[in-house]
């Protein structure tokens, strides 16, 4: 409903499934924050590029991390509101996938009882085709956005970004 002030974006990665890695990028008001972006070495037994386990692995262990080092919140005042997320708090996430990667991230967002993070995946159009990126947001049906949409345009920059981190992990 307003407009977000931290976005985290997630990817996968890994080398005919193995050497799993998750990448998070983040985003704020002046562009990316480096000094933010986190890798995720996979620790659990995943089978073979299993990308839906590897997403839960990984918004797992961010946001309990989170909900861990924020509580109690040591930057709120009595005059602050106690409920309203710190600056480390997203308010929204991208999801490099689809439906089944949202229902990953609606389901360990609940598990935690996070509510006040939004998250939507974007997924690449037909034959992958860049400008062609379906968007998929818990209880709406899936969207596109016009071609050559400044809003589409600076989504996919940060899914190429999380992509380009990811990818990068390897080498």
């Amino acid at each position: 409903p307003e407009t977000p002030q931290r976005i985290e974006v997630y990817d996968n990665s890994h080398i005919s499934g193995t050497k799993a890695v998750g990448g998070m990028v983040v985003a704020g008001p002046d562009g990316f924050m480096k000094s933010q972006y986190r890798k995720f070495n996979i620790k659990s037994e995943i089978a073979d590029g299993d990308d839906y386990a590897m997403m839960r692995e990984v918004l797992t262990r961010r946001f309990s991390r989170l909900l861990k080092d924020s509580d109690p919140r040591p930057d709120v005042t009595e005059t602050d509101d106690p409920t309203a997320p710190s600056p480390d708090w997203p308010d929204l996430i991208l999801i490099d996938g689809g439906a089944g990667q949202l229902k990953v991230a609606v389901d360990v967002l609940a598990e935690l009882g996070i509510d006040s993070v939004v998250p939507v995946g974007i997924a690449k159009g037909p034959e992958r085709d860049a400008g062609r990126e379906r968007f998929f947001m818990q209880g709406r049906d899936p969207f596109m956005m016009e071609p050559r949409n400044p809003v589409l345009y600076y989504l996919q920059r940060l899914r190429d970004e999380v992509h380009r981190f990811a990818i990068g992990s390897h080498r």
